[in-house]
């Protein structure tokens, strides 16, 4: 395995372990204003992700430093291509973060339900963004010969994409109110069950729906065969037993089996892309790869060495930090936010 092939495998892990927390994360947030009906039902929701939120994001962070490192051209056509539609994105996190700190400054109920809707809005729309990209990079976007993205932002807006964007939005509420089910008591509880017995239905039958659009709009399932289409299907029957688990009230194996819902279909996506980053839909050769758009050997073997000491140390206190906020949250628990 070259080292290029290891960082396009290591940016992948990145990027399924940030869906994977962000995933029930930014759920929990659309669910915010339905499920809360007062102020306390609110703080209660909020706290739930309240301790780890922040560090969620930072998985994102660092996907993004490594691809920056590891495959610049990869870097600069995406967030060149992409750009409005990534600010649209920074800025949503933006509010979201600040509402997470700002709604409790002020007991005034007008106040705490801007700040509310707010982190609904942060969540949602980083939610479908994130579905509309990783569907036009599977798709293929307009790239020249010299790596530059020659398309507009309409452009990026097409059917294919936007149900990808449905699609993640939709898992990803799933996501969030059964990760609620298990943080929650009492009535919050039974709420949270009962929203993701209503999103686990839609969720599914978009993510179908997805998977058959993409045989027809992309060339992954064709290029590679059996192999993505392993883990598309895996993805598929483990939304199934999400389903299953719901309607037997085992909410660890349900948040177990969207879990890998998520993993499995970003799996499918990297695996379905290699070695390409970014496929052209103007000339496949002009597409970029793990060799046209990376750093140099020497660069590469650096970032190993330094991965290979810190990412076990991120991964051990981020373990630690859920360890310590698994207890679930009631009225009775001490509310931050």
């Amino acid at each position: 395995m070259t080292l290029n092939a290891l960082w396009f495998i290591l940016i992948g892990v990145l990027f399924t372990g940030f869906f994977l927390l962000e995933g029930f994360d930014y759920g929990v947030g659309i669910l915010l204003p339905f499920l809360g009906k007062k102020d306390e039902e609110r703080r209660i929701i909020i706290n739930t992700i309240g301790p780890v939120w922040d560090a969620n994001e930072v998985w994102l962070l660092t996907a993004g430093g490594a691809m920056f490192a590891a495959f610049p051209n990869w870097y600069a056509t995406l967030f060149s291509g992409f750009y409005l539609a990534l600010l649209l994105m920074l800025a949503a996190l933006i509010v979201r973060g600040v509402a997470f700190e700002f709604r409790s400054k002020d007991k005034h109920p007008a106040w705490r339900a801007l700040w509310d809707w707010c982190i609904f809005g942060g969540s949602f729309v980083p939610a479908l963004l994130w579905g509309v990209a990783l569907a036009n990079i599977v798709r293929g976007v307009p790239i020249n010969g010299d790596m530059q993205y020659v398309g507009g932002f309409l452009y990026l807006l097409n059917p294919y994409a936007l149900l990808g964007g449905l699609v993640a939005v939709a898992v990803m509420t799933l996501h969030g109110a059964i990760f609620l089910s298990l943080r929650t008591t009492d009535e919050m509880q039974e709420r949270a069950h009962k929203a993701a017995q209503y999103a686990w239905p839609v969720a599914t039958l978009l993510l179908f729906a997805l998977v058959v659009a993409t045989y027809f709009a992309t060339d992954i399932f064709k290029r590679l065969g059996v192999n993505p289409g392993i883990s598309a299907i895996g993805a598929g029957i483990a939304i199934l037993l999400a389903g299953w688990f719901l309607r037997r009230r085992q909410h660890g194996w349900a948040f177990g089996m969207t879990s890998l819902t998520i993993a499995l279909t970003i799996v499918t996506v990297f695996r379905g892309l290699f070695p390409r980053v970014m496929v052209s839909s103007l000339n496949p050769e002009w597409s970029l790869t793990i060799f046209n758009a990376s750093s140099t050997p020497y660069t590469l073997k650096v970032m190993t060495i330094v991965a290979l000491i810190f990412v076990p140390i991120v991964l051990v206190y981020q373990g630690w930090n859920y360890y310590v906020f698994r207890a679930r949250i009631s009225g009775k628990s001490p509310l931050k936010y």
